[in-house]
């Protein structure tokens, strides 16, 4: 998996007066957990351009007083109207200790429903995912060819190799429903049946008029 450095900033101070200050300078107050103790540092907003506007999934370098701790985004808070970074929570990663977090769905091949005029529903974009460090997927790869019109496909149903999902078995990721083109079509296709049907069974009475 593809990492990002964070050069971070040790705080000595974790107030409100000192928090407004980091974020009135254009810098985030972050937590590191997952170590002896939960670990305070800030860090440039644009620091985090390529971990969070971006579908892919990324570990984390934070470099701090000449160390570097391996780590993921826990979480993360936007201010509701601007949309800037206010608060970031990381979580430390060891080699031995699985770990939480959000990786990308990918789809691959073309659905027979959808070909048949079905409309795709994806339900999830990013599936939670649990492991240690080392067997973190890049994504999550899901194959709809075979997803006809009202199929689905659950999380229980995903191969995944070295990890775990943290979702229930019957969350649905991907399902094709039925269009209203398609629906349509049904309808001609039915309306058909019926004037063939209909001209069979008209056949003996002519036939039986004409014996008359």
């Amino acid at each position: 998996m593809k990492s990002i450095t964070i050069q971070g900033t040790k705080r000595e101070s974790v107030g409100k007066k000192s928090t407004k200050a980091l974020r009135d300078a254009e810098l985030v107050p972050c937590v590191v957990y997952g170590g002896e103790a939960p670990l305070n540092f800030s860090a440039e907003e644009k620091a985090f351009k390529g971990l969070v506007y971006t579908p892919e999934a990324h570990t984390v370098s934070i470099e701090l007083d000449g160390k570097t701790i391996p780590a993921v985004l826990q979480d993360i808070q936007f201010h509701p109207i601007t949309d800037k970074i206010l608060h970031a929570d990381f979580y430390q990663l060891s080699d031995d200790k699985p770990v939480v977090m959000e990786v990308p769905v990918r789809l691959t091949g073309r659905s027979k429903g959808v070909v048949a005029g079905g409309v795709l529903r994806q339900s999830f974009r990013k599936l939670k995912v649990k492991a240690i460090p080392a067997n973190l997927p890049d994504e999550v790869v899901v194959d709809i060819t075979s997803l006809k019109i009202g199929n689905k496909i659950y999380v229980g149903g995903i191969k995944a190799e070295g990890y775990s999902f943290v979702h229930p078995d019957n969350a649905v990721v991907v399902a094709v429903k039925m269009s209203r083109n398609a629906m349509k079509g049904a309808v001609v296709e039915d309306d058909e049946e019926e004037e063939v049907v209909a001209e069979e069974g008209a056949a003996p009475a002519a036939e039986e008029t004409a014996a008359e």
